[in-house]
């Protein structure tokens, strides 16, 4: 019986290597061949067909060409200010509401998670959504990518999830000595809440990186337009007028898809190096968070 068990065992952890090795491969090889495709020559790059193992060829013109747009620099500088500002009040909001919605002495706290959960559920649709930020003068603002996304429910159930966990007994001896709700907030909540802080900083960075959309349909001044959307215009709409170079302009066709590539790269590549900081606190945060709702 016990042989029986250890055979099943191994053929359960032999399956598990498979799958997850399989499932790990199909995660990191976009990302090779985005990779290698950034450094190609663009000939052969231009002519191959199917996934990338290794750059065909070696050059960095397609890099070179990619930092002579302005637009690259503009959209850097942009992201960065979206993505500090919103995060920053992002966290601050989700923070306090997670702490108020984990006294158990609030009055509705019911009722206020059922309203919160059912935005999460249903909206108002697009059109609702530009009219509101339309009325309020954000169109064609830095606020209009700052304001109106700025809190997450999710995030903020994740916050109240995990600040609910931490003891009574903790804020109790604060009020003893005289502590008010701001004071416990920051000199215990807070500290012990580090974890899912850092989740909730790390899901608002990330989106807020992400997005294009809402740029879309709110900026049409292009000095605002985020990296995000500069990118759409070069992968989609193939806007690369703006990278010619003199002694390349006659064959700037070839050069298409290696400006893709190497835009790519360089949009998604300062999340792939935060990332690797924060993963402890990542893994801790979510499964503080997923105890108890």
């Amino acid at each position: 019986m016990i042989r029986s068990k250890t055979v099943g065992y191994k053929i359960f952890t032999v399956i598990n290597y498979v799958i997850l090795t399989l499932i790990g491969f199909l995660c990191l090889a976009p990302m090779l061949h985005t990779v290698f495709a950034s450094f190609s020559e663009p000939g052969p790059l231009s002519a191959h067909i199917g996934f990338i193992f290794r750059p065909l060829g070696f050059t960095l013109n397609g890099y070179v060409l990619v930092f002579q747009n302005p637009n690259i620099y503009t959209g850097y500088v942009n992201t960065i200010i979206y993505v500090i500002f919103a995060t920053l009040l992002g966290t601050v909001l989700t923070i306090t509401s997670g702490y108020v919605l984990s006294r158990k002495q609030l009055l509705l706290k019911n009722q206020m998670m059922f309203f919160l959960a059912f935005t999460m559920m249903f909206n108002g649709g697009m059109i609702p959504f530009y009219m509101v930020v339309r009325n309020l003068g954000m169109l064609d603002t830095r606020w209009a990518l700052i304001i109106p996304g700025c809190v997450n429910v999710f995030n903020i159930i994740i916050m109240r999830t995990s600040m609910a966990e931490i003891p009574d007994s903790l804020e109790e001896a604060a009020r003893i000595d005289g502590a008010g709700n701001m004071t416990i907030m920051m000199k215990i909540v807070v500290p012990l809440s580090k974890a899912t802080i850092a989740v909730v900083v790390l899901f608002y960075a990330v989106g807020q990186w992400n997005s294009w959309f809402n740029a879309s349909i709110f900026l049409q001044d292009r000095s605002l337009y985020p990296l995000q959307l500069i990118l759409r215009d070069i992968l989609i709409q193939n806007d690369s007028s703006q990278m010619n170079r003199s002694d390349l302009e006659n064959n700037m066709a070839i050069y298409k898809d290696l400006i893709k590539y190497c835009t790519t790269v360089i949009a998604t590549l300062p999340i792939l190096c935060i990332y690797p900081f924060v993963q402890k606190y990542f893994v801790k945060g979510v499964m503080i968070g997923s105890v108890k709702g």
